[in-house]
């Protein structure tokens, strides 16, 4: 595993890396990052708010030359369609390349109760993911053996019934994530863990599982489609609360990009289990510290 011990002196800068490559290092925050072979980057408020992306992304995507994966929290795509979708800003992706919490979720559930019927709140990729893993879905709570509750835009008050009726009579109940906003292109709106939390407050109790960041069954579904151990891959998020936490979890030194919903004073007054290893204003940053076609910082 890559050493992550904090900075002696609260002032080292990464020795070796020039500061024009590294947007910004908050004294304890940095720590070593060691040869990178893979990258897993999220998706919302990284690369895309909205069905726009963030300024300067894709041209920075595109320059990295080491494989990477694209983990999301948002759970109400199938990858089909989030690779469209990162196609159509100009990204080379392939469903393979993405991994959603759904599909997590959906695992959790199969391995726990093969073929179980499931409660599916949430998008198309909630759907999806539950087909895929061999489970049965329902948009009912009658019969339901679980319940995997997952980000949808067109989730609504009878969804978050339906699942709190099946939570109060046993179901075993998996969140894909609880990310509490979503960054689009109009702001911050409510994100799954605002949805889960309405379900939390009718039931009295949280999920059994969640199997989305900050948990890091993503991270380690990654790497192990990578064929490369945790600590070789480097995450890149703007969430600590999810993206960082979740890689240090893994084992995998973490970057957050400031492009989404963290900020630097967030990171001050972080706890250890969610300081990244480094800042970045936006993925300029990122040549240098991860093999690209591009030297330096762009720009």
């Amino acid at each position: 595993m890559t050493d992550r011990s904090a900075a002696a002196g609260g002032g080292d800068r990464g020795e070796g890396r020039d500061d024009d490559v590294i947007a910004d290092v908050i004294g304890d925050v940095v720590g070593d990052i060691g040869p990178i072979e893979a990258l897993v980057c999220d998706l919302d408020g990284v690369v895309y708010r909205g069905p726009a992306a963030v300024p300067h992304a894709v041209e920075v995507l595109r320059s990295v030359t080491v494989p990477i994966r694209y983990a999301t929290n948002n759970a109400s795509r199938t990858p089909d369609a989030v690779a469209e979708h990162l196609r159509s800003l100009g990204l080379d992706v392939k469903a393979a390349d993405v991994i959603t919490s759904a599909q997590a979720g959906a695992a959790a559930i199969a391995e726990r109760l093969p073929g179980a019927r499931v409660l599916a709140i949430g998008g198309e990729g909630v759907h999806h993911a539950l087909l895929e893993a061999g489970l049965e879905t329902t948009s009912r709570s009658d019969g339901a053996d679980a319940v995997l509750q997952g980000y949808g835009s067109r989730v609504c008050a009878a969804d978050l019934a339906e699942a709190a009726y099946a939570v109060r009579a046993g179901a075993w109940w998996v969140a894909t994530n609880t990310d509490t906003t979503l960054p689009s292109d109009r702001g911050l709106a409510p994100g799954n863990g605002a949805l889960i939390r309405a379900v939390e407050l009718a039931t009295g109790r949280s999920p059994d599982r969640v199997c989305g960041k900050p948990s890091p069954d993503l991270y380690l579904v990654a790497s192990d489609s990578l064929g490369i151990e945790p600590a070789r891959i480097l995450a890149v998020g703007d969430r600590l609360d999810t993206d960082v936490e979740g890689a240090n979890a893994a084992g995998m030194p973490s970057v957050l990009v400031l492009t989404g919903v963290a900020d630097r004073a967030a990171v001050r007054t972080a706890t250890p289990a969610q300081r990244p290893s480094l800042i970045i204003d936006d993925l300029r940053g990122l040549p240098g510290v991860v093999p690209t076609s591009t030297p330096r910082a762009l720009g």
